[in-house]
């Protein structure tokens, strides 16, 4: 399979046949199709590796959408598709994607031949017109020099049957598709086509300070080799270039100076002590969130216990109850007043 031989009779019908599919093509596809013939060129070290692949989309009726692509194993002779390996796969995406259906193949060809006939037969059981999508890295350059052609080297083919001397046999017919894109993905691709690179203010901020950074070290480096060459009379002692450095020098601070060192330390022990104790109260101000919030929590449990202690807001209450209580009793003790009270 990794390479296609010329047959005797086509497998594509002219271009007076034309297909009434109204094909969406999407950007993630390609992009898969491309990362998968780029891995196998750097694994078998080879300008046309056999790839092949299912495709994932949606179909109804004549509109036929591509999504989505997975890859596929072949077996060992390298015509026979891994049936229980699509199987897994698709219902794997299934379970992710429940709107995808499986609605063809790709490969990677000059053009369709015999063969891809033969794999096209291995895939009817999972569609019943399944869509052949074939990569053409070969055709890249005629595609930019003829203006009528494709931008893509990409060519979508579907299956039909032609009748020649009263057999038939399986063909396809080359269908026109467009590329369609969403907002997410436009922003996907055009953050991949930057090789990933964000694009906020910060980032932009962070790599220009690095590239000063970088730039600043260079030139460093390149007046300390200078002075090196000159002390080792491997370079021209020019003195001006030797004054101007001797300022510049004479010009920084004193970082190495002891007293300096004792009062940088000093300071950053001060600095990393406030941090530590601001460290240390917000801690305890959330350890002490957390025992208010289970007292709250805890109150009414403990407070059903007999030998319980009294909560200051039951404790009120006790002794509200408690005064009650001895006004009662004493007029319970008068009983002039308790036949007034009945």
């Amino acid at each position: 399979m990794s390479a296609m031989d010329t047959d005797e009779l086509p497998v594509v019908l002219p271009p007076t046949h034309t297909s009434g599919l109204s094909l969406s093509l999407h950007p993630l596809p390609i992009l898969n199709i491309s990362e998968h013939l780029t891995r196998l060129r750097l694994q078998t070290n080879s300008s046309l590796p056999f790839a092949l692949g299912a495709l994932l989309g949606t179909q109804n009726g004549r509109e036929v959408e591509i999504v989505n692509t997975f890859e596929l194993a072949v077996g060992e002779d390298g015509a026979t598709v891994d049936q229980a390996f699509l199987i897994d796969r698709k219902e794997q995406y299934k379970q992710v994607f429940p709107s995808l259906e499986f609605i063809g193949w790709y490969t990677v060809a000059s053009r369709p031949t015999a063969q891809h006939i033969a794999l096209h037969e291995q895939f009817t059981a999972y569609s019943s017109t399944p869509l052949l999508l074939l990569l053409q890295p070969s055709t890249v350059f005629a595609a930019s020099s003829d203006l009528t052609a494709q931008t893509l080297p990409i060519k979508a083919y579907e299956p039909t049957i032609e009748i020649r001397d009263r057999k038939t046999r399986s063909v396809f017919i080359e269908a026109p598709f467009t590329v369609e894109t969403g907002e997410a993905e436009r922003i996907a691709v055009d953050w991949a086509a930057k090789g990933g690179e964000g694009d906020n203010s910060l980032e932009s901020h962070l790599n220009s300070q690095r590239a000063a950074v970088k730039m600043l070290h260079d030139r460093i480096m390149l007046l300390a080799k200078y002075v090196t060459d000159v002390l080792a009379d491997q370079a021209v002692k020019d003195h001006a270039t030797l004054r101007s450095i001797s300022a510049l020098i004479a010009s920084l601070p004193a970082s190495e100076h002891r007293d300096f060192r004792d009062e940088f330390d000093t300071e950053y022990e001060d600095v990393q002590l406030t941090a530590y104790l601001a460290t240390l109260t917000k801690s305890a101000s959330v350890l002490n969130d957390l025992v208010d919030k289970h007292l709250v929590l805890t109150a009414t449990r403990e407070d059903r216990g007999p030998s319980a202690p009294r909560r200051r807001g039951m404790g009120g209450m006790g002794m509200g109850m408690g005064m009650m209580s001895m006004g009662v009793m004493g007029m319970m003790g008068r009983h002039g007043d308790w036949d007034r009270f009945h």
